[in-house]
């Protein structure tokens, strides 16, 4: 049996799991039965709103409408949680689902599939500006005197907590020590001019002339080059795979378990995403994209810095479940971001207070 047919039988073992699993969320969806609210974190709006119009010419889509709200996913959480109204929620970070588990808004169980409730996937890059003038190669290069950088604040946005992990692990991982890390995270926050709400705000930032280097999504910086407004970017030898959740709430209208099938379907919802700049889901390799698996090959992603080859591998690629003891965030969430209310805080909110940025 070929690894291609290996790969689809098992991203349908996949689907069958997920769409079993989520049997059980039935209901009249706050939206209506014919309507499926979206409340996503910012980055994949486009994205999203690409594998929508695809899912409205399927049988199951037919006559579907969409009600949509994005923006920093943290606070996306935090509103549906508040009474937002919510059939699907694609957020950048697990926690921010586990929220809404600990709310009874969504099953516990969702992430037990084996995608693990896991939608969407990326790296974290650093955008430069064209033709890279501070000649920025990699990580260490950020804590140089020289350096101003955009990212987003941890404290509302997934985004956020990706690059922080990432640059954590760009010294844990090569043999640095956690006292190391934590200088290395003091260093990169005293240079960070701008922290943004969210990822789409520090891109906003970023494009508007903020900064040297802009921490970011790998899908970001090709989908503003789609869009006519690229920056350049540098994958660094070592960085951290990225893995958005997807989930549906136990009240969501019954269409909605369609929905998510659909979203993680290789030539449905994750054809889609690598088109937007995303690195579809593989199951049995989260560091090789094979794009004939969804149906495209490299000429068709666009806005990609190799044409040729637009999600390249990663020489030390970082997942939570090989280097951070997932899968989910579990102790590294407090280590690193705990806000202090209930003991010490956590060394990237202490790196940013002592930055003087904490009100930003």
């Amino acid at each position: 049996m070929s690894t291609t047919t290996t790969r689809r039988m098992r991203t349908a073992a996949a689907l069958a799991a997920a769409t079993a699993l989520l049997a059980a969320c039935g209901g009249g969806g706050a939206s209506g039965d014919d309507t499926i609210s979206i409340v996503g974190f910012a980055v994949p709006e486009a994205a999203n709103a690409a594998i929508a119009d695809e899912f409205s010419d399927t049988e199951s889509g037919a006559g579907v409408g969409f009600r949509t709200s994005y923006g920093a996913s943290g606070d996306q959480s935090r509103a549906v949680v508040d009474g937002l109204d919510a059939d699907y929620v694609h957020l950048s970070v697990a926690t921010d689902v586990e929220r809404l588990v600990d709310a009874g808004l969504v099953e516990e169980t969702w992430d037990d599939a084996e995608n693990k409730g896991i939608v969407s996937t990326s790296i974290v890059v650093l955008g430069v500006r064209d033709g890279n003038p501070k000649n920025i190669q990699g990580w260490d290069d950020l804590i140089r005197d020289d350096v101003e950088i955009v990212t987003p604040n941890p404290a509302s946005s997934g985004a956020a907590r990706w690059n922080a992990l990432a640059a954590w692990g760009h010294v844990t991982e090569n043999g640095g020590s956690e006292e190391e890390a934590a200088q290395f995270l003091d260093d990169l926050f005293a240079n960070v001019v701008s922290l943004t709400n969210s990822g789409r705000d520090a891109t906003q930032s970023f494009l508007g002339g903020t900064g040297d280097v802009l921490l970011a999504y790998e899908n970001e910086a090709i989908l503003a080059a789609q869009n006519g407004n690229g920056f350049e970017y540098v994958i660094p030898e070592t960085t951290l795979l990225i893995e958005n959740p997807g989930a549906v709430l136990t009240e969501a209208a019954p269409i909605t378990d369609d929905w998510l099938e659909f979203v993680l379907s290789p030539e449905g919802g994750q054809r889609q995403f690598a088109l937007n700049g995303f690195r579809p889901l593989n199951l049995d390799d989260p560091g090789v994209v094979d794009l004939s698996e969804v149906g495209l090959e490299a000429s068709d992603i666009e806005g990609a810095a190799d044409a040729d080859d637009p999600f390249p591998a990663v020489t030390n690629l970082l997942t939570l479940e090989d280097n951070f003891g997932g899968p989910g965030w579990g102790g590294i969430v407090d280590q690193l971001f705990a806000d202090g209310s209930e003991g010490e805080a956590g060394v990237v909110t202490q790196a940013i207070e002592k930055s003087g940025k904490a009100t930003q």
